[in-house]
């Protein structure tokens, strides 16, 4: 059994036997997990691509979208 198979099967004695006001932290924390911003789980290198994005478009870097169809309208993808 795995570490965390030990934890869970502990947390699920734990959760059987808990009083409302125990009951309801859980559920906040799950809540919280839940609702957790995407950016925090995007790999560095993503993160950096959007950055560098950021500031092309902040730098007037950027392309409309008819702009984009006349030039790669007809190209296969």
């Amino acid at each position: 059994m795995t570490a965390t198979e030990a934890l869970r099967k502990q947390v699920k004695k734990r959760l059987d036997k808990a009083d409302d006001k125990s009951l309801r932290m859980v559920q906040a924390i799950l809540k919280i997990e839940q609702e957790q911003d995407f950016w925090d789980t995007l790999p560095e290198h993503v993160k950096a691509d959007v950055e560098a994005a950021k500031k092309e478009s902040e730098r007037g870097e950027v392309y409309t979208t008819a702009e984009v169809m006349k030039k790669y309208g007809n190209a296969k993808l």
